[in-house]
């Protein structure tokens, strides 16, 4: 069975900063591509970020750019997502999601990834 586990979600003021982790379970972690996607209530899911299997290549939308950084420690299943500089238009549920194919296009689609989480907060106060 395989899983996905996000966690680190909460309330923050904007300026500030939040660190997402998610660990996956059941698959070879490291033969995966992952990503974040963030959704609010009532509006489209949009891709966050994503990174290659390896690490070495990573994908950002252009409204995350230079405040996010996505990282991954394979050795621990872990995925990470640093947030600085926070807005009030980040508040969303965060979602920590994989792709077989290890490799992840600047697309950022749903389409592309298998498995999701079942989410994780972040709501940031103005």
């Amino acid at each position: 069975l395989v899983q996905v586990v996000e966690s680190g979600g909460g309330l923050v003021q904007a300026g500030g900063s939040l660190r997402l982790s998610c660990t996956a379970y059941g698959l070879t972690f490291d033969n995966y591509a992952m990503g974040w996607f963030r959704q609010v209530q009532g509006k489209e899911r949009e891709g966050v970020s994503c990174i290659w299997w390896s690490g070495d290549i990573a994908y950002y939308a252009d409204s995350v750019k230079g405040r996010f950084t996505i990282s991954r420690d394979n050795a621990k299943n872990t995925l990470y997502l640093e947030m600085n500089s926070l807005k009030p238009e980040d508040t969303a549920m965060y979602y920590c999601v994989a792709h077989a194919y290890g490799y992840c296009s600047s697309s950022l689609g749903s389409d592309d990834y298998e498995y999701w989480g079942q989410g994780t907060q972040v709501t940031v106060s103005s």
